[in-house]
């Protein structure tokens, strides 16, 4: 049954083909068995999940569907809390995080929580705490980041669909990397409470790595919601997401771009190659597909100010870290990225910090009045083409830097807007490593991003092969289908 997607999963329970206590032990049993070369789950919670199956809602929609949770911004009452980093040793979450809580309403069976670098600031999973996460397409590649643990578990077949987050591509990186689909919500669609209001002022948002169209879907309608005293919240839809699976999304005017419109950010031929290919794909589908982009992506101040956005808020929660445990983080506690990001975080006055917000303010109305003339924007979902570990030296910064600015060129922008945004694997590489390509709506229309997925999906199902090669190391042949890794 874990061949299935999640929708699927949740149907074979309700038939009565399946138990929820038989879906998660063999879950769990795929876990142990191939966890130990990927290193996707770091936090594993069997027992518990295995007791609390008996209190599943009778009623519903995911009844009894194993997943996991990404070990950063999804807290859960009583369990370890470490977002990548050996600061957190010994911290546990205090309450359940609304997207928890959603997670639980919908029946899931919540079985640990997965890797991540430390603190989201990385595009490839690789923290000093808990060492790397492989790509179960190439152990000697990244998985990608920060959701790398939840997208290589996805596609590892350990469970159907796995909790992320994205504050600067951290849904969508990971998905083109693992051949998965990966959808960030619009700004305010999933409560970041009853902790904390935003995360990274706002850039960040909550979502789920997936391998269907309508599990992306489905899951959305799970966790979305605006809860009291958050901040700001999403337009609602005139449905149910998972209703607009298979809607017939009309002639839509599609722009693409194979080049950053900013000369200065090169773009690897793999995925300039996946967006020619997918714009050739969409322009046969019946839509109006034309090369070009918002202007204001070209604008070369945006990395500056994001950027300082990002290290203020790293500082404060690094601060906050050492008030909760009682004790001052030491720096040398912080890997070198974050401590250098840290450092420019509390040396950021407010005032520069405000400016930068208002930049950014600016910023995203510039990009929303592109989508007055167009519907949708096609773009790579990561600059550069798959990557091994090691990649992205923590020795070396100012490399570092460089090449995560050309991996996160497409990505940053859409989360500064706050719109919303999904990763499609459409491509491979002649190795047969994924390759996504980004497509890019108007603030609040995830309906039409679900509407032309499932319209692209169906036109050209996605291959997800990760489990074969994996299942063949271990020689365990795995059925394999459309729906299925």
């Amino acid at each position: 049954m874990l061949e299935l997607d999640a929708v699927g999963q949740a149907e074979a329970v309700r038939k009565g083909e399946v138990s929820p206590r038989e879906l998660a032990e063999a879950a769990i049993a795929r876990i142990e068995t191939y966890d130990g070369e990927i290193n996707a789950v770091v936090h594993r919670r069997f027992e518990r999940a295995l007791a609390e199956i008996g209190a599943l809602p009778p009623d519903a929609p995911f009844r009894g569907v194993p997943t996991l949770l990404k070990d950063l911004g999804w807290g859960m009452a009583g369990e370890p809390y470490r977002a990548g980093s050996r600061a957190l040793d010994g911290v546990e979450a205090a309450q359940d995080g609304y997207g928890v809580v959603g997670l639980r309403r919908a029946g899931f069976t919540i079985l640990g929580r997965t890797n991540t670098p430390e603190f989201g600031t990385a595009i490839t999973t690789e923290p000093r705490a808990f060492g790397a996460t492989r790509n179960p397409y190439d152990l000697g590649y990244s998985a990608g980041g920060s959701s790398g643990g939840s997208a290589a578990a996805v596609a590892a077949g350990m469970v159907a669909v796995a909790a992320g987050s994205d504050g600067g591509g951290s849904i969508r990186i990971p998905a083109s990397m693992c051949g998965l689909v990966g959808l960030k919500p619009s700004r305010g669609r999933v409560s970041y409470g009853p902790s904390m209001g935003e995360a990274w002022a706002g850039f960040s948002v909550a979502g789920m790595l997936c391998r269907t169209v309508r599990d992306s879907a489905a899951t959305l309608d799970a966790i979305a919601g605006t809860m009291p005293g958050d901040p700001y919240g999403a337009p609602a839809w005139p449905r149910h997401l998972a209703e607009e699976v298979g809607a017939d999304p009309g002639r839509l005017r599609i722009g693409f771009l194979t080049e950053h419109p900013d000369g200065t950010v090169p773009v690897d031929p793999e995925p300039a190659a996946a967006v020619r290919a997918a714009a050739g794909l969409l322009e046969a589908l019946g839509h109006d597909v034309e090369a070009g982009g918002p202007g204001a992506l070209a604008e070369e101040d945006f990395a500056l100010h994001f950027g300082t956005v990002v290290a203020v808020h790293l500082a404060a929660e690094v601060e906050g870290i050492g008030r909760r445990r009682g004790k001052p983080v030491d720096p040398c506690e912080l890997e070198t990225r974050n401590r250098i990001l840290g450092a420019t975080g509390r040396g950021a006055g407010a005032v520069e910090y405000v400016a930068s917000r208002d930049w950014i303010d600016g910023f995203r109305r510039r990009m929303a009045g592109w989508w007055e003339s167009c519907d949708l924007l096609l773009t790579p979902s990561l600059g550069v083409a798959p990557f091994p570990l090691g990649w992205l030296p923590d020795d070396d910064v100012s490399m570092a830097r460089g090449r995560m600015n050309r991996a996160v060129a497409f990505t940053s922008p859409v989360n500064a807007t706050g719109q919303p945004a999904i990763s499609l694997p459409l491509h491979r590489t002649a190795a047969g490593l994924p390759v996504g390509v980004q497509l890019v709506a108007a603030a609040g229309r995830e309906d039409l991003l679900i509407r032309i997925a499932s319209q692209i999906e169906a036109a050209r199902p996605f291959p997800h092969t990760a489990t074969r090669r994996i299942a063949a190391r271990h020689g365990n042949p795995v059925r394999t289908s459309r729906v299925i890794s």
